[in-house]
C-alpha cells in the first residue's frame, strides 16, 4: 500500500492501533516502500485494555476522539467493555488552554472579550472533540454559554480524513467485512457529518428550527442562539440553568414528574423524525439536560439526521413492526427500503429478524430497547447482503441513546408501548403537512382543469345518453358527484358496460381524509359556498356546476 510522506506518520498510528486491538491480520496484509515494517508493532504490541481505547484515540486527536464518541453508541459493532469505556469521550475531553479561546473569539467577533461580554469564565464548563464551553454575560446582563471551536481543527481533520480514506479503499479491497460494510461510504458520511459540525452556523439554524419543531412540548427546552454574537467558530447561545441527567440523584428523581419527563422526550424525538424530518441525533446522558424548573433542556445540535417524506414512511413501518413484535413485517418493510445485493438471502434474512424481534419481547421491560433493535437489523441486514440507508443506523443509535436517558429518568418507561401510543398521533400530523401550501395549490389547478372541461364532457355523455338509450346510474355525496358507471342494455334488457365512456372522477375526490374539510365543486368554480344538498333536493334543480350543459332530448329509455 503506497502513502505519501505526510501521511506515514497517521498511518504508522492507525496500524498500531488495529494491531494493539486485535487487528493484527489487517496490518498484515498492508505493506509500503518508506521503510515501515508491521512487525515492528509485534515487539512494541501490550495488551490493551478496553480502558485504553479511550486514552489512545485522545492521544491521536480530535478526528478519532470523534470517532471514539460515535462508536460509544454502536453496540452493534464493538462488544460492552469498549462502549463503556469510550463513553467518557462524550463529556470529559481535555480543554485547550484559555488564550487560545480568548484569540478565537477576538478573531471572530472582531472585538476584545472584554467589549463583547461583561463577564466570561476562564475556566470552560465542558470540553469535547471539536470545541469546548464557557459560561459568560452579556453587556446587558444576560446569562450565556459560549462553544468556542479548537484551533486549527479543521486543517488537522482534513488531514486525517485523506489518509483515513487511502486506508479504507485498501480495505475494502483486501477485506470482505470491510466490503460487506461499506467502509469507504461509512467514513464519506462521518466526513460530512463532522463539516457540518465544524460550521457553527448551521448549528445556530438547527437550534432554532429543531427549537420552532418542538415548540408544543412545554417539558421539552432548546436553548436558542444569540445571533449578533455567533460565528462560523463561536457559538453563543441562551444559559439553560440545571444538571445532566447522569447527575441526579435517587432523592432527585424521586421530586421528578419522571414518567411525563420520558414519554415527553419519546414523543418528541419521534415527532422530529417521523414528521419534522430533521431531529436531533446526539442525545446522550450528557446533551440532556434536567432544568432547574423540572423540564428537559436537549443541548449540542451540531450533529443532526433528517429524514425525506418516503423514508419517514419506511421508518415508521419498521418501528411499529418491532414495537408490535411483528418480525415478518420488520423484515419485509427494511427489505423494501434497502438495496438488495446479488448475495441477498430473503428467506434467512427474514428468520433471523423473526427470532430477533421475538427475543425481545420474551426479555420483558429491560430487554425492549428497540434502538438496540434496529442496530440488530442493520446488522444482520448486512451479514445476509441487503444494504440499508443510513437513516435506520443513525435513528437506531438515537434511539438507544433515548432508552439509556428514558431508564435513568424513570426505570419503568417502555419505550415500545411510547411508539405505539404516539403512532396515530404521528401518522395524523404527516398527513395534515403533507398538504401544504404547495400541494394544495397544485391540487386546486387540478381541480380547476377538471371543472372547466367538465360540461364539455359532460355533454359528450349526454348526448351518448340521447342517441343510444343509455342507462345512467349517478351517485352523490356531501362533497362529490360521481358517474359510477354508463350502461347500454342488451336484448334481454340486462345493463352492459360501454367502453366508450370511461368512469368520470378527479385524484382529488378519491383521496383518502376527510370529506367534510373538502372544497365542494360549487366553490371551486367561484361561487360562494353554500351548504351541500342532497340527491332529493336537487331534483328537478339545476346545481351551479351544470351550467353551459345541454339537456338530452327524452326518449323511451331509461335516464
Amino acid at each position: 500500500m503506497k502513502l505519501s510522506a505526510t501521511h506515514l506518520k497517521h498511518y504508522k498510528q492507525i496500524a498500531a492501533l488495529l494491531w494493539k486491538y486485535g487487528r493484527s491480520d489487517l496490518v498484515q496484509q498492508m505493506a509500503v516502500d518508506d521503510g515501515f515494517d508491521p512487525e515492528e508493532l509485534k515487539a512494541s504490541a501490550t495488551d490493551a485494555a478496553p480502558e485504553q481505547l479511550a486514552d489512545d484515540l485522545e492521544a491521536m486527536g480530535p478526528t478519532y476522539v470523534k470517532l471514539g464518541q460515535v462508536l460509544a453508541s454502536r453496540p452493534d459493532l464493538l462488544p460492552d467493555p469498549y462502549l463503556k469505556a469510550l463513553a467518557r469521550l462524550q463529556d470529559r475531553v481535555k480543554p485547550f488552554p484559555y488564550e487560545e479561546v480568548e484569540q478565537t473569539v477576538m478573531t471572530e467577533l472582531g472585538v476584545r472579550i472584554s467589549k463583547a461580554f461583561s463577564r466570561f469564565d476562564i475556566e470552560p464548563i465542558a470540553a469535547a472533540s471539536l470545541g469546548q464551553v464557557h459560561r459568560a454575560a452579556l453587556r446587558d446582563g444576560r446569562e450565556v454559554v459560549v462553544k468556542v471551536q479548537r484551533p486549527n481543527i479543521r486543517r488537522q481533520i482534513a488531514e486525517d480524513f485523506e489518509c483515513l480514506a487511502e486506508i479504507a479503499a485498501f480495505l475494502e479491497e483486501h477485506s470482505e467485512a470491510s466490503r460487506r460494510y461499506r467502509l469507504g461510504s461509512v467514513l464519506a458520511e462521518f466526513r460530512t457529518t463532522i463539516r457540518q459540525e465544524l460550521n457553527y452556523e448551521n448549528e445556530a439554524q438547527n437550534l432554532i428550527a429543531v427549537g420552532q419543531n418542538l415548540k408544543e412540548f412545554k417539558l421539552i427546552q432548546i436553548p436558542q442562539p444569540i445571533l449578533d454574537y455567533s460565528t462560523h467558530s463561536v457559538l453563543t447561545m441562551e444559559y439553560i440553568p440545571g444538571r445532566k441527567v447522569t447527575a441526579l440523584g435517587p432523592l432527585a428523581q424521586l421530586e421528578l414528574k419522571a414518567g411525563p419527563l420520558a414519554e415527553e422526550l419519546f414523543h418528541a424525538y419521534l415527532k422530529q423524525v417521523l414528521v419534522d424530518g430533521l431531529f436531533h441525533a446526539d442525545p446522550h446522558p450528557g446533551n440532556v439536560f434536567i432544568t432547574d424548573d423540572g423540564r428537559l433542556a436537549l443541548l449540542d445540535l451540531g450533529m443532526v439526521g433528517r429524514t425525506a417524506p418516503a423514508m419517514q414512511e419506511h421508518l415508521l413501518k419498521v418501528l411499529l413492526a418491532v414495537s408490535e413484535g411483528q418480525g415478518d413485517e420488520a423484515a419485509d418493510a427494511v427489505i423494501h427500503m434497502s438495496e438488495k445485493t446479488e448475495t441477498f438471502d430473503p428467506h434467512e434474512f427474514r428468520r433471523q429478524i423473526s427470532q430477533l424481534v421475538a427475543l425481545r419481547q420474551n426479555q420483558g421491560l429491560q430487554g425492549l430497547k428497540v434502538g438496540q433493535s434496529l442496530l440488530d437489523v442493520s446488522r444482520y441486514a448486512r451479514e445476509n447482503g441487503l444494504w440499508v440507508p443510513s437513516e435506520i443506523t443513525l435513528l437506531g443509535k438515537t434511539l438507544l441513546q433515548l432508552d439509556e436517558v428514558g431508564r435513568i429518568l424513570d426505570p419503568t418507561f417502555d419505550p415500545n408501548a411510547s411508539i405505539r401510543r404516539n403512532a396515530s398521533k404521528l401518522t395524523s400530523t404527516r398527513f395534515r403537512q403533507e398538504a401544504s401550501e404547495g400541494s394544495v395549490v397544485r391540487t386546486l389547478l387540478e381541480m380547476k382543469d377538471f371543472t372547466v372541461n367538465l360540461p364539455s364532457r359532460l355533454n359528450r355523455i349526454m348526448d351518448a345518453i340521447a342517441n343510444a338509450e343509455l342507462e345512467v346510474k349517478v351517485r352523490t355525496t356531501d362533497a362529490k358527484m360521481v358517474v359510477d358507471g354508463i350502461r347500454t342494455p342488451d336484448a334481454g334488457g340486462h345493463a352492459l358496460a360501454d367502453p366508450r365512456l370511461p368512469r368520470i372522477g378527479h385524484p382529488l375526490l378519491s383521496r383518502r381524509g376527510d370529506l367534510r374539510h373538502r372544497p365542494s365543486l360549487q366553490h371551486l368554480r367561484g361561487g360562494p359556498q353554500k351548504p351541500q344538498e342532497s340527491a332529493a333536493q336537487l331534483d328537478g334543480q339545476a346545481p351551479p356546476w351544470t351550467a353551459g350543459l345541454r339537456r338530452p332530448a327524452r326518449s323511451g329509455g331509461s335516464r
